[in-house]
């Protein structure tokens, strides 16, 4: 196994609160990665170079440049050709967005190809753009550097199938481990094992990962990265109707991938293309990424699969952020990216941060960052008409893009929004969730959400008068203590908000409380 120096040091803590004045005035410059693969290559342009970047521009050609690679140990002169007129044009575009930083990053086809250096001359002749050409180890670091920075505090095995290789790491919370592995598994070889049938196929790939790939020795989930592995996910997305499409963060048991990529792997090109939600230039290659999987599996055994769309090129972008970006949540970022410049009042978030501080006794961080991060979407529907603002609210947070959230923390994430506006948990809503939220997670997002609404409501969004008062939830009442006799709420739209978080809550009083300055 090949050691990354200077990696393994011990993890810093996140930084999770609401910075109202740091979101709004950053100043967003344009980051790009044109990332070299064997068979694509791709230009994703991110809003910034933050914790939470989101992609402004994406889009891949494929070149395939590793094709038949193993027979010449070189690089075709029409797949150059063609990778050349791609890198052009994103050239072209890059420039005309007006993009700060442009890294080009190529991977196993170019560094092993005996003509790879003259292939990065010319790109370099053409559009002067400088190439940096991975090791198999700075690939499989980057990439799982890209499942650190998508997920809370992942540990596990990553595993990166690209067009030519595998690529394994270790993650262990906020950093990689020192165990990397780098394999010729890509969809292209293995397309040409295939070739030369299923047995032989699968017995070499299996005498490849038993010489290369690290045990299993941390926590008993595999990270899975790739075009033709989210492929996969889609696939198994589909047909067991999951009610979140979102790849990243999907997870499965190991045992039903497993089976799944075992059947996939033997299937004929029309067996394949009658699979549901197929990427159709996914196709050819999804048994290659199908065996693969299952052999990978068979030989780790973890519990858990986890999909990740993050990888190499999102690692490289987090490993050019400073310390203290790095260690923020990259939810509560992406959240407050979002919510907090197009709420009516940016500052009331992190108000209702304070007052919802002491609402559940015993949060965990992880609890934390959720709570927060409903904070910072409270005003997300706003400018949406009443009837519509609850389930449109519901429906756009269970498929929005975040990064740092898992598909049950999608789901409390919706329903605390979409009580927030005065939506029911009904049967439709239990019906989505039901996988994903037990009874107890799900009462406790409708609770965060009533309270937004009732902090919403009698404070008129006004973080000053928010401020003066606090919320209780005893055995026998709700309570909303004022602290402030000159704010005491007299209206019945407040007293309206104040029962309906107590039927939630299931206690059966609800009354505001003059309590004044240290009450």
């Amino acid at each position: 196994m090949a050691r990354m120096p200077g990696r393994a040091r011990p993890s810093e803590p996140r930084v999770i609160e609401i910075d109202t004045r740091r979101v709004l005035s950053r100043r967003q410059r344009h980051f790009g990665v044109i990332d070299i693969g064997s068979n694509s290559i791709r230009l994703v342009v991110y809003d910034d170079l933050s914790r939470a970047p989101f992609p402004r521009f994406n889009e891949k050609s494929f070149c395939a440049l590793g094709e038949g690679l193993a027979e010449t140990g070189r690089l075709s002169e029409a797949a150059m050709e063609k990778a050349l007129d791609a890198i052009g044009r994103f050239e072209a575009i890059a420039r005309a967005m007006r993009v700060k930083r442009l890294h080009v990053l190529a991977t196993e086809a170019t560094r092993r190809a005996t003509n790879g250096p003259g292939f990065v001359a010319a790109i370099r002749a053409a559009t002067g753009l400088s190439v940096r050409v991975l090791s198999g180890t700075e690939e499989a670091s980057y990439a799982a550097l890209g499942v650190v920075s998508g997920f809370f505090q992942p540990k596990g095995l990553t595993g990166d199938m690209g067009g030519g290789s595998l690529e394994v790491a270790e993650v262990l919370g906020d950093r990689v481990g020192e165990r990397t592995a780098s394999m010729p598994l890509g969809a292209l070889p293995v397309l040409s094992l295939l070739q030369q049938g299923f047995d032989p196929a699968r017995k070499r790939i299996d005498e490849i990962l038993d010489a290369s790939l690290p045990p299993l020795l941390t926590e008993p989930v595999f990270y899975a990265i790739g075009g033709g592995w989210r492929a996969l996910a889609r696939v198994h997305i589909a047909m067991n109707r999951a009610p979140i499409s979102v790849v990243q963060g999907y997870e499965v048991a190991a045992a039903d991938l497993r089976a799944l990529a075992r059947r996939v792997s033997r299937m004929g090109a029309d067996e394949v293309a009658a699979l549901p939600d197929v990427p159709a230039r996914r196709a050819a290659t999804l048994p290659a990424a199908a065996l693969v999987m299952h052999r990978v599996l068979k030989k780790l055994e973890p519990e858990r699969v986890v999909f990740s769309m993050l990888g190499l090129r999102e690692g490289w972008l987090y490993a050019r952020l400073d310390a203290e970006e790095r260690y923020r949540d990259p939810l509560l970022e992406g959240a407050q990216a979002i919510g907090l410049p197009s709420a009516r009042v940016p500052e009331f978030s992190a108000a209702l941060a304070r007052w919802t501080d002491d609402l559940f006794p015993g949060e965990t961080q992880n609890d934390r960052r959720l709570r927060l991060s409903a904070c910072a979407l409270t005003d997300l529907a706003w400018r949406d008409h009443e009837k519509v603002r609850a389930m449109e609210s519901f429906g756009r947070l269970l498929q929005f893009p975040f990064i740092g959230i898992s598909h049950p923390e999608r789901a409390f994430l919706a329903v605390a929004v979409m009580a927030r506006y005065g939506g029911s948990v009904d049967e439709t809503v239990r019906t989505i969730t039901r996988d994903l939220l037990g009874p107890s997670q799900l009462r406790r997002a409708e609770i965060l959400g009533r309270v937004l609404l009732l902090g919403h409501r009698f404070s008129a969004s006004v973080p000053e008068i928010l401020d003066s008062a606090r919320i209780r939830i005893a055995t026998n009442a709700v309570r909303l203590e004022m602290l402030s006799t000159a704010h005491v709420p007299d209206s019945d739209a407040v007293q309206s908000r104040l029962r309906q978080l107590a039927r939630v809550a299931g206690v059966e009083g609800a009354e505001i409380v003059p309590v004044g300055p240290g009450g």
